[in-house]
């Protein structure tokens, strides 16, 4: 295991079978823990899964030949036979990942450890189907271009976007009517213009997904996770797993109460980009528009300032209350924010919480998310290998 990876997600106990009977299961279990400690030696995966070295051995062997595996360097210098640590092949599969915003589109091409070979993006007032169409007309080509890859090397297309995108069109100004298009939406309407199979998931989730699959570790097994964009949402992790509930939905976290906030009670309400955008425009500001994380923010003060305080101090309340119903050990605050807003807020957070009767819950880590504007979009990517390449811890818990 190399060290930059030690300090990774702890996992749950995770044994293998030696039946040739589940080998598709071992195989997934080793392909997981490769993923999460970077390389993985045929020793240290005995040690982990309880498999005979024999098996492992076998199973490496497959993933190897499949394409799944590639050999490093060997390690030499110790007593016996030098040992080969594998590490997952970036070229074993790519997906498309698009996500479908309130603002805009974003559409890449990822490998199976997450690189991004492609990448369009496209503002907009609002989103429709049809403008939805019209982007991969456009762009899915130019994309796949960009990649160096034909379409037929897409293993499948998968779309993040927030769930029932019809409501609180206010919020954000767009015309009700031409919204309520997506009520009849189906993801299967986009099959005809991208590659591969397609599926759909929430953003919020979506971009969690991608912290745990892609980014450099999730360190707690039950963690909460929050995205500000032009909404706020967010994912769970428990168990080491995402956790998406029964329909879809679990940290949709903008309905959260909080207290003590003028302009409504919910975090949607406060920590959300929209805010900051009605917040610029009541001060008569030059720039309304909230600017890509790439782009100088420090134009946006001093309301820039005050958003920050006031998104802060929500979630500082959210998070007290997330803690009364899931014991979380870990708290992940990322969004389409440029990494000095990001680290802003998240001090502001980390102040007003102490402010904060804690009676009763115990504080919990809480850190900066890495991915920023991208993670939803990657995120979709990462469903399918999610899916299909890494264990779901709450289904081994429960005997799935």
């Amino acid at each position: 295991m190399t060290p930059d990876k030690e300090a990774r997600l702890p996992s749950i106990p995770l044994r293998g079978s030696n039946q040739t009977t589940v080998r598709g299961a071992n195989e997934r279990l080793v392909l997981h823990l490769v993923r999460q400690h970077g390389t993985m030696t045929k020793a240290d995966a005995t040690r982990a899964t309880g498999l005979s070295p024999n098996a492992l051995s076998v199973i490496f062997r497959s993933l190897e030949e499949d394409g799944f595996l590639l050999r490093c360097e060997p390690i030499r210098g110790r007593i016996g036979q030098p040992s080969t640590p594998m590490r997952l092949n970036p070229d074993a599969r790519f997906h498309i990942g698009l996500k479908i915003g309130r603002s805009s589109f974003d559409m890449i091409v990822a490998d199976f450890v997450g690189g991004v070979r492609a990448r369009r993006t496209s503002r907009h007032g609002y989103p429709t189907p049809d403008a939805t169409a019209d982007f991969l007309r456009r762009e899915v080509p130019g994309l796949l271009a960009d990649a160096g890859l034909p379409a037929g090397s897409i293993a499948g297309s998968h779309v993040a976007m927030p769930s029932e995108l019809w409501h609180w069109t206010e919020d954000f100004g767009a015309p009700a009517a031409e919204m309520t298009a997506w009520q009849t939406f189906a993801v299967e309407d986009l099959s005809a213009l991208l590659p591969g199979p397609v599926t759909a998931e929430n953003d919020g989730t979506a971009a969690c997904r991608a912290e745990l699959v892609f980014g450099p570790g999730v360190r707690h097994l039950d963690t909460i996770y929050f995205f500000v964009g032009t909404f706020i949402g967010g994912g769970i992790v428990l168990n080491g797993s995402v956790f998406s509930g029964r329909r879809g939905n679990s940290g949709g976290l903008g309905p959260l109460r909080v207290p003590d906030e003028a302009g409504g009670n919910r975090l949607v309400d406060h920590a959300s980009l929209a805010v900051l955008k009605r917040m610029l425009r009541d001060a008569g500001h030059d720039h309304v528009e909230i600017p890509d994380e790439t782009d100088d923010w420090d134009r946006l003060e001093p309301v820039l300032g005050q958003w920050v305080i006031r998104a802060a101090r929500s979630l500082a309340h959210a998070i007290v209350s997330s803690l009364a119903v899931i014991d979380f050990e870990g708290v992940i605050i990322d969004g389409a924010l440029p990494p000095a807003i990001r680290t802003r807020l998240l001090d502001e957070v980390q102040a007003h919480i102490r402010k904060i009767d804690l009676q009763g819950v115990a504080l919990p880590d809480i850190e900066e998310g890495h991915l920023g504007q991208i993670a939803r979009a990657l995120g979709a990517a990462a469903r399918p290998i999610s899916a299909s390449y890494m264990v779901d811890g709450n289904a081994v818990l429960q005997g799935g």
